[in-house]
């Protein structure tokens, strides 16, 4: 007797149960810890079958789950009026085909996939308030947010040429747009969670959140509140801090997804660095905690103008190193990270990345660059503070950058070459 079948229907009763729990569990009308179960394997018996009968045993299967379904919804309401029977949504229904489906594909050796459909489905089944709840909660803005990320994934970068043109040959229309993904991915979904939570959103993580849409971005923001008289200085220098410090968690994330190889070469420096200016944000959050100030409003990171900037910029970046690399060396290479690294830290970080990943940078030198990037951004900072800002924060801001900047010229310093 085969094992693999068996273990194969084992798989199959135990996804049926999973998601009969939930529904037998959520008083859903009609099929419950049963009987999806019971469609789950039939959908694995169908496809065994299949092997040999042909797959008119899978679509007959399918059917007769399909017609099921409808007439246990009939049967349901036969004897009620019309005004007492309960809404019928199709949830119920698609969930069964749906598990019948994961039934057959266990048959076919999709076991992966058919776990994580028959665990999502249970999640989905699950998670039914909560979705419902968010939608409601989200404006105008957030639904234009996740199309605007929608149009820059799905419909602007599967039509790009995977083609390298250019000077020195470093600008892939794909690979560029890829990049202004992930950022505008990554700025979206941080975005998204700040304005769910709303009013619950803390200082601290509020700072959190900050440094994954845009530390840049925040600083501006409670800058020039405190011009205005908005909020005190000691938490928005905090707020700042925070924003700072999560950049360095931020710029690792990047590194792993676009280039994991180079990752155990740059992480060790990054997160020493991000610790140091954590305990930094721990010192400013111990003057600041016992402030209690609206937090502003954040702003919609999903603009396609400023994708479409950073896409620029992140293009302009990978050509400056290239002609710096052959014309000046690594002082070259330095100084367009410093450049580069003003007003964004991104664009050096993905291109600078790419380039090591390419062997077109050294591993020590690519670091130090995105080190130095970081290092040119928080001076940036600190001179919108110095402008939009008022004296007090700026005061707190100088002696908060200033001993991050102080770090981070001993890391560069002290730390022994790589690669």
């Amino acid at each position: 007797m085969n094992l693999a079948v068996w273990q194969i229907l084992g798989i199959s009763l135990g996804l049926g149960l999973l998601v009969g729990l939930q529904r037998e569990w959520s008083k859903s009308e009609g099929a419950g810890i049963r009987t999806y179960p019971m469609i789950t394997v039939f959908g694995t018996v169908c496809a065994i079958l299949a092997e040999r009968y042909g797959g008119g045993v899978l679509l007959g299967g399918i059917l007769v789950v399909g017609a099921m379904m409808v007439m246990m919804r009939v049967m349901m309401n036969v004897n009620l009026p019309v005004s007492e029977q309960p809404h019928a949504g199709p949830t119920t229904g698609i969930a069964a085909l749906l598990m019948f489906a994961v039934g057959a594909m266990l048959a076919m050796d999709h076991i992966l996939p058919a776990i994580a459909t028959g665990g999502g489905v249970a999640v989905l089944l699950q998670w039914k308030k909560p979705l419902h709840g968010f939608v409601e909660r989200i404006g105008k803005a957030d639904i234009q947010a996740i199309f605007r990320l929608v149009l820059i994934a799905m419909v602007v970068f599967p039509v790009l040429p995977d083609k390298n043109f250019g000077p020195y040959g470093v600008l892939n229309p794909s690979h560029i747009w890829l990049m202004v993904v992930l950022i505008v991915g990554i700025s979206v979904g941080s975005y998204l969670v700040a304005r769910s939570m709303g009013a619950k959103t803390g200082s601290l993580l509020g700072g959190i959140l900050g440094g994954l849409i845009s530390s840049t971005a925040t600083t501006i923001s409670y800058a020039s509140r405190s011009k205005k008289g908005q909020g005190t200085s000691a938490l928005a220098a905090m707020v700042i801090m925070i924003a700072s410090t999560i950049v360095f968690v931020r710029v690792a994330f990047e590194i792993a997804v676009v280039a994991p190889g180079i990752l155990p070469f740059v992480l060790p420096q990054f997160m020493v660095m991000c610790i140091y200016m954590s305990i930094i944000a721990a010192i400013a959050w111990f003057f600041a905690r016992d402030d209690r100030e609206e937090l502003p409003e954040t702003e919609d990171p999903s603009a396609l103008g400023a994708a479409v900037a950073f896409g620029a910029l992140y293009a302009f970046v990978l050509v400056a190193v290239a002609a710096a690399k052959e014309y000046f060396g690594d002082d070259g290479l330095y100084v367009v990270a410093i450049i580069s690294g003003l007003t964004d830290m991104d664009a050096i970080t993905l291109s600078t990345a790419r380039l090591i990943e390419a062997e077109r940078v050294e591993i020590d030198t690519g670091w130090r660059m995105m080190m130095l990037g970081a290092m040119s951004n928080i001076l940036f900072k600190a001179g919108a503070v110095a402008v939009l800002g008022d004296r007090r924060l700026f005061s707190r801001i100088v002696v908060l950058f200033g001993f991050s900047l102080v770090g981070g010229v001993a890391l560069l310093w002290l730390w022994p070459e790589v690669g």
